[in-house]
């Protein structure tokens, strides 16, 4: 089956955003565009209107909208939406690696991979889109938002499906570092296979017992504390090496969770925490995307990126609110 292509936006980004794109039901029975988008649309009284007045609703070819143009079956309007107030995220976005075809993000704690919900402009993709001038940037796969480490981003749209491929057939080799609890009895290095499952609307993932395994991760022991390795208080940490075969969602965090070694951090395993404020930062979750392995499958070259960040859990042990 072919799929038709997209038309491409006439409205340019704004502040690394792009425009909302809106596409008009073949089978739709409006008069015009405008009646179209005031029913579809949960944009408040009078707003439609008001964006068409300014001209901020355009067809394919750049036109603004009027209150009578008429309604096209199957065509497309571009706008760009107001965004509410969002709380800064006070951590710098780093860059690990640039050339034409790609660019690897260190990521911070807290900030979003790209805009969903929300987080917009407060997201990886804006802010590298804003500071490098690279308005084709995507992603070639994500990281949650309370996850730190490395971020692959494709800067040509017509090679991110080459991109993406990597991570579908599992070529490329993600290692991460965690802070949990310390526990003698759980054995070491273990992989963990099971079934995961995540619901539309529904924080917290979850396994399935019995279920045929779509989720496989290897743990393995870094570090110990040697207070905690003598006298196992019952408060001692250790810094864990996950490699995750797959890349279900919450995964690690799930896995880790069934060992009974949730992460430090985590405000939602193995309970869903108290919300906190929007900016405060005191507690990130104890999870980094350390290393990011594969074969470029457009120049051939052989990468490996390690992020320098560091899991402040384990960096200032006796300071950590635990």
């Amino acid at each position: 089956m072919r799929h038709r292509r997209t038309p491409p936006s006439p409205l340019p980004q704004r502040n690394g955003i792009d425009p909302v794109r809106v596409r008009m039901p073949a089978d739709g029975n409006w008069d015009t565009v405008r009646n179209h988008l005031v029913a579809r649309l949960a944009a408040g009284d009078g707003t439609i209107d008001a964006m068409i007045a300014e001209g901020g609703i355009v067809g394919r070819d750049g036109t603004p909208v009027t209150t009578t143009t008429p309604y096209e079956p199957g065509g497309h309007v571009w706008f760009h939406r107001d965004l509410p107030p969002e709380t800064p995220v006070p951590f710098a976005v780093d860059t690990v690696y640039r050339d034409e075809h790609i660019l690897v993000a260190d990521k911070p704690h807290f900030l979003a991979t790209t805009p969903r919900g929300s987080h917009v402009a407060e997201t990886v993709l804006a802010r590298l889109r804003r500071e490098s001038g690279i308005g084709t940037l995507s992603p070639a796969h994500r990281l949650d938002r309370l996850t730190a480490g490395l971020v692959l981003f494709v800067v040509r749209a017509e090679e991110r499906g080459k991109y993406q491929t990597l991570f579908r057939d599992r070529l490329v080799t993600k290692e991460y570092e965690a802070v949990a609890g310390y526990d003698p009895a759980v054995e070491l290095p273990v992989t963990v296979r099971s079934r995961i499952e995540k619901e539309r609307g529904v924080l917290t993932a979850y396994e399935v017992p019995g279920g045929a395994p779509n989720a496989e991760s290897t743990v393995r022991l870094k570090g110990v504390r040697d207070d905690a390795r003598n006298a196992r208080p019952k408060n001692a940490l250790a810094l864990y090496h996950l490699t995750p075969r797959t890349g279900r969602t919450h995964q690690l965090r799930v896995h880790m969770n069934a060992l009974g070694l949730p992460l430090l951090g985590d405000p939602l395993y193995p309970r869903i925490a108290e919300p906190t404020a929007p900016d405060d930062f005191r507690r990130p979750l104890q999870l980094l995307a350390r290393t990011l392995e594969f074969r470029d499958p457009v120049t051939g070259r052989e990468h490996r990126f390690v992020s320098e960040r560091q899991l402040g859990a384990w960096e200032s042990y006796d300071t950590w609110d635990q």
